[in-house]
């Protein structure tokens, strides 16, 4: 009953095989590798851009920072919402690699509007020696809250953005389970709706610790290169990050694990329908729920071995009937026995209340 996040569950087997193939003798180093050259050709075709510069780290900060960190100058501010990764989860990591850039926060959601970061902008008058740049928009897809964007909502940020003449950079952590949820291709979800760089995930998605950041531009190669060994991440065995990412292509590997993470999504909301007192505060889009149980139920799930975030109060002390919000995350492992387990425990709790 482990729902704690997909960072938490086990790499699949076709990764740690193509690991243990790719340990075979001598290699280039440093991404000179033959796998890597593989890896840019389907990263290429995959997203119908012949041209795109693609490089591998090990983190999401890492993709992240270093990626908006090569479309900002220190003087400039980030758009991005109060939920994004990059405000409240990073350590205050893309100030320090940017240099020193702010981050301005648009709407009170994990969604942003064209509206709202219309009016963002408008707040920074351009050419105020006094104050910050408009840099870059930062999206993320799938959303802290489990949300998606639609690519008609892409394309509309985009174009604000680009009026003002920003860039886009789409924190992509969970990019495979948005392409599921919606159905459309990754060219369709990124340059084509105005997306100029993106992180794209392995990590959260059956892969040991790979990501790919991707730039539709490549004149953006050679300081994202510098920028990247600057910040100690450009790995000498690159090799076994290029095997996981050949690994994660082959075959469609990559979606097929988002296919059953939000498989296991859309089945456990279903379940958690049942539980008398569940109120979803975000409607489940993807691999992630936010909902809100009475902490009496907390209590007793946790006491069974149930593990998953929980927000909003204290797990003891309290009205015992105080509705306490939590997040649930399924990974592609995630089996229908396990989530059962799940419900059975909380049933039983709304029953002995």
């Amino acid at each position: 009953m482990q729902f704690h996040s997909d960072n938490c569950g086990p790499a699949h087997p076709s990764i740690m095989a193509a690991l243990t193939q790719a340990n075979e003798g001598y290699a280039p180093s440093y991404g000179e590798d033959e796998i890597m050259d593989e890896v840019r050709r389907r990263l290429r075709s995959l997203f119908e851009a012949p041209e795109a510069a693609i490089y591998l780290v090990a983190t999401g900060t890492a993709a992240n920072v270093l990626g908006l960190s090569t479309l900002t100058r220190p003087y400039q501010t980030i758009f991005c919402t109060p939920h994004a990764h990059i405000e409240v989860d990073e350590c205050n990591s893309p100030e320090f690699y940017t240099g020193g850039a702010k981050l301005t926060l648009v709407g009170d959601t994990d969604k942003m509007t064209p509206e709202a970061l219309e009016a963002a902008i408008g707040k920074w008058p351009e050419g105020d020696v006094h104050t910050a740049q408009r840099g870059p928009l930062c999206l993320t897809q799938v959303t802290e809250r489990g949300q998606v964007y639609t690519v008609d909502e892409l394309t509309a940020l985009s174009d604000v953005a680009h009026r003002h003449g920003l860039p886009v950079f789409l924190d992509g952590a969970r990019f495979a389970n948005a392409i599921e949820t919606l159905g459309c291709s990754p060219a369709e979800m990124t340059w084509k709706a105005g997306v100029d760089a993106l992180s794209f995930g392995g990590t959260k998605n059956g892969c040991l610790d790979v990501e790919a950041v991707i730039f539709f531009d490549p004149a953006h190669a050679w300081e994202f290169e510098l920028r990247r060994k600057r910040a100690a991440h450009l790995h000498s065995k690159h090799r076994y990050l290029s095997a996981q990412m050949k690994g994660y292509l082959n075959d469609d590997l990559w979606l097929e694990l988002a296919r059953k993470s939000n498989a296991a999504c859309a089945y456990l909301a279903a379940r958690l329908r049942e539980v008398p007192d569940c109120d979803f505060t975000h409607p489940p889009q993807a691999n992630m729920i936010f909902a809100t149980l009475p902490r009496e139920t907390h209590q007793r799930l946790i006491a069974a071995g149930a593990g998953y975030g929980l927000f909003g109060g204290p797990l003891h002390g309290g009205d015992r009937a105080e509705p306490l919000l939590c997040r649930l995350v399924c990974d592609w492992s995630m089996t229908h026995a396990q989530i059962d387990e799940f419900i059975a425990c909380a049933r039983l709790q709304a029953a002995v209340s």
